[in-house]
């Protein structure tokens, strides 16, 4: 797929983002510093996810840049609304959310974001989670009916999610976070991530976008993106995520899938027809449905929307107007 690049981002009164081409996204950072090698970017990026370090000049570096002002930004009004009230100005940890499909990659540029904001002066401790640690075990999804719908809104513990996001927010000293195997497929007993105080949170997610639910009596919850100070969705075609997903599940088979103690250890000895067939079949009763019902929804809700074309490259970014 060609993009068409046009010389400026496009916007309009009535649209609520102004529009990048990969182009004129690229120009913004001509001053902003690369830090990272190819092997950084080799080490970072996920299974299936042909991300390089030209990638990461034309679409990282500019996102990191423009972070770093929004953090700036963000950090400054904070401390004119304390002095405002008479409260005493503490540091308050930037939050930002990265939402989208299973094997579209937003795992790639959590980690890639969090390298780069890491190699700023103002941002040097920077944590990521995902919320992968945040579903319920599988034994407590079994007992629920739910093994079948991991990755849907009711298999996390959104609870749990909710508080430990307000707790980083709210400034504490030190807050856990459970661990997820993605080789056993189950949460890890008896180990937790700790994050203390970072400068900036990334949390990642299938459904960090989602909006608040209703209560029994009418009246909305939080949110966990109420503690957002800036989003990310990465977007792409349903068929080119699915073409992905299909091929990470082949790599798989001569990876992850193949570890003994692999909760997929069954899929291993796939032949390559057979392989493909279960994964498809896997996309479209649990994959597919998730992200049309629960996951491309909130992507209106994102700061900003960076989409890929079929070859995994960025090639439009959306990004929200103040």
């Amino acid at each position: 797929m060609v993009a068409v690049h046009s010389p400026r981002p496009t916007t309009s009164a009535a649209n609520p983002f102004v529009e990048f081409d990969r182009a004129s996204w690229s120009r913004l950072a001509a001053a902003t510093p690369l830090p990272l090698t190819t092997a950084d970017v080799v080490n970072l990026r996920g299974l299936g996810d042909p991300v390089d370090l030209a990638e990461v000049d034309v679409v990282y570096r500019p996102l990191s840049g423009l972070l770093q002002l929004y953090a700036a930004a963000t950090g400054a009004l904070h401390r004119a609304t304390s002095t405002f009230l008479g409260e005493r100005a503490t540091r308050t940890p930037y939050v930002i959310g990265v939402a989208g499909s299973v094997a579209v990659g937003k795992s790639s540029t959590a980690r890639l974001l969090r390298e780069l904001l890491r190699r700023w002066p103002q941002t040097p401790r920077v944590e990521l989670i995902t919320t992968d640690g945040f579903l319920y075990p599988n034994a407590e999804l079994e007992r629920r009916g739910l093994l079948e719908r991991k990755g849907f809104p009711e298999s996390y513990d959104r609870r749990a999610l909710l508080r430990f996001v307000a707790e980083v927010k709210g400034g504490a000293s030190e807050v856990s976070a459970p661990l997820y195997d993605h080789v056993t497929y189950d949460i890890v007993r008896g180990r937790r991530q700790v994050v203390h105080h970072p400068d900036v949170l990334i949390v990642e997610g299938l459904n960090v976008l989602a909006p608040a639910r209703a209560t029994a009596d009418g009246t909305s919850s939080l949110a966990v993106s109420d503690f957002f100070d800036f989003s990310i969705y990465v977007d792409a075609r349903t068929q080119d995520i699915k073409r992905w997903y299909v091929e990470r599940f082949l790599k798989l088979r001569r990876t992850a899938f193949a570890q003994p103690d692999s909760y997929f250890r069954r899929y291993a000895d796939l032949d390559d027809a057979a392989a493909v067939a279960k994964a498809g079949a896997i996309w479209d009763s649990i994959n597919a449905p998730n992200l049309a019902q629960n996951i491309l929804p909130t992507r209106g809700r994102a700061t900003l929307v960076l989409r890929k074309s079929e070859d995994h490259r960025m090639h439009r970014m959306r990004l929200r107007k103040l």
